[in-house]
C-alpha cells in the first residue's frame, strides 16, 4: 500500500502504508500475549511526539488548560481530601538505594504545581526544553490537541504497526540488538533502576525529539523518551507484572470502562500507552519494544507521558 497519489508529502508527518502484521509477543510480559494477526489501513503519522513548543502554541491559540493545572472535581472522588484534589501531576523522584523495588510508589509522587509548564517540579520551567516532548499530558489533553489540529490519536494497532517500521518480527524498533555496535538507539535508563542512571545515552530526563535514529518509516522516538497515548481502552491479555511505568491516581473514584488488573480496587478507566520512556531499564522495565503496552489511568498525567497524532487523509 503506497502513499496515496492525491495526498501531498508533509514534512511533519510520514505516510504509513498499512498492512497485516503480528501484533504483540508471546516471549515477554504476559500482557503482550497472545501474538495475533492484525490488519491496519494506511494513515499519516507525526514524525515526532508533540513538543513543548507545539503544545505551547496550541494553548496560546485555544486557551486550553490541562488536567494537571485544574483542581479535581470533588464529586468525581467521594471521600477524597481537599489536599488530594489540588492541581498536581505524577513526578519521578529518585529514591535512596535500598528501598522496596516491588512498590513503584517508592519513586513516584503527586507534586502540586507540576504540569507541562513545570515538567520537573513546580520550580522548573520550559527554558531550553522547547524541542523536548510535552509531558504531564492526560488523555483528554492529548485528545483536545488532536481535535484542535484536525488530527486523531492512533489505535494501539496503528501505533504498533508504525513503530515496527517494516521490521515485523524484530525485537526492537531498529532490529534485534538493544545497543547495536555500542550505539544507543533510544532514550532509556542505563544503570541500576531506580537509584542510578549512568546516562550513557546522554540524557537523564527527556531528550529533544529526533535525537536518536528514525525507524524504517522515518518516525522518531517510537521507543523510549516518553510513553504515548492511544485511543484504545486497555483490555487484559494476561496478568501484568511489575507495573513500573503506570500511576494510579490516589484520589480513587468509580467509573465505567476498562480497568487495570494490577489495581483491581481502583476503578479508574485506562487507555493503552505504548513505547516506553526514559525511565525504562533492562533490569526492571523492558517496555521500550513495539509489542510492549501499559494501562494508564485517563485521569492521571506523569513526567514521562506524551503523545503523537495521526491523520487518515489529508
Amino acid at each position: 500500500m503506497g502513499r496515496p497519489s492525491e495526498a501531498p508529502a508533509r514534512e511533519d508527518m510520514v505516510w504509513i502504508p498499512g498492512g497485516e502484521f503480528l501484533m504483540g509477543s508471546d516471549h515477554h510480559y504476559p500482557e503482550e500475549a497472545p501474538a495475533h494477526r492484525v490488519v491496519v489501513g494506511g494513515f499519516w503519522m507525526d514524525r515526532t511526539t508533540v513538543t513543548n513548543g507545539e503544545f505551547r502554541h496550541f494553548v496560546e491559540v485555544s486557551g486550553y488548560v490541562t488536567l494537571a493545572e485544574r483542581p479535581a472535581n470533588a464529586a468525581d472522588y467521594p471521600g477524597a481530601s481537599v489536599d488530594s484534589l489540588a492541581p498536581a501531576s505524577a513526578l519521578f523522584v529518585k529514591p535512596p538505594r535500598g528501598i522496596d523495588r516491588s512498590n513503584h510508589y517508592n519513586w513516584w509522587a503527586y507534586v502540586r504545581g507540576t504540569n507541562w509548564r513545570h515538567p520537573r517540579g513546580p520550580a522548573s520551567s520550559l527554558k531550553g526544553l522547547e524541542t523536548h516532548p510535552v509531558v504531564h499530558i492526560a488523555y483528554e489533553d492529548a485528545q483536545a490537541y488532536a481535535d484542535w489540529a484536525g488530527k486523531a490519536l492512533p489505535t494501539e494497532a496503528e501505533w504498533e504497526f508504525a513503530a515496527r517500521g517494516g521490521l515485523p518480527r524484530a525485537e526492537f524498533v531498529w532490529g534485534d540488538e538493544l545497543i547495536p555496535g555500542g550505539s544507543h538507539m533510544a532514550n532509556t535508563w542505563q544503570g541500576e533502576f531506580p537509584y542510578r542512571n549512568n546516562c550513557d545515552d546522554g540524557y537523564e530526563w527527556t531528550a529533544p525529539v529526533g535525537s536518536f535514529p528514525a525507524n524504517g518509516y522515518g518516525l522518531y522516538d517510537m521507543a523510549g523518551n516518553v510513553w504515548q497515548w492511544t485511543v484504545d481502552w486497555y483490555q487484559q491479555h494476561g496478568q501484568i507484572e511489575s507495573p513500573c511505568c503506570t500511576m494510579a491516581n490516589p484520589r480513587g473514584g468509580e467509573r465505567e470502562a476498562s480497568y487495570d488488573p494490577a489495581t483491581p480496587d481502583i476503578k479508574i478507566p485506562r487507555k493503552v500507552t505504548k513505547g516506553g520512556s526514559f525511565l525504562c531499564a533492562p533490569n526492571y522495565c523492558r517496555r521500550y519494544r513495539p509489542a510492549a503496552r501499559m494501562a494508564q489511568a485517563i485521569d492521571t498525567s506523569t513526567c514521562h507521558l506524551g503523545f503523537r497524532c495521526i491523520k487518515h487523509s489529508m
